[in-house]
């Protein structure tokens, strides 16, 4: 019953996307002493979640030649950021990489509460709560 719920749906999105990011992050801080690597992130959430509505047809879809179509967009693609690089062509800090790590954590914690509390007051709602 849960997966069913918009709110739970969200909530396991940005989980996944955090996930996703932490494994961009981690390849970056291995890479740090790699000449010439760029250091690399996903778009945020928001913008990736649009994107994955499109994509599952939770949007306006159009069922005739004459209908507008919105503007879906793919699986969120690393980017490269545009950091200063060192002499050899690295561009990775890792003291950047541990400030963005920590604002990746607190996005999964954030999922995780929302997704708790979501099935906490369903739980509730059904007579079965604490």
């Amino acid at each position: 019953m849960l997966p069913k719920l918009e709110l739970t749906r969200m909530a396991q999105a940005m989980a996944a996307h955090a996930g996703a990011r932490m494994g961009i992050v981690a390849r970056n801080a291995a890479n740090a002493d790699t000449p010439g690597y760029k250091a690399q992130d996903l778009p945020d959430f928001a913008a990736t979640y649009r994107g994955a509505e499109t994509e599952t047809g939770t949007e306006m879809r159009a069922t005739r030649a004459g209908h507008l179509r919105g503007a879906g967009s793919p699986t969120p693609v690393p980017l490269v950021l545009d950091l200063p690089a060192d002499p050899n062509g690295n561009s990775v800090s890792v003291e950047g990489e541990m400030m963005r790590a920590a604002g990746i954590r607190q996005q999964h914690d954030m999922a995780l509460a929302v997704y708790s509390r979501t099935s906490d007051i369903v739980k509730l709602a059904l007579g079965r709560g604490r």
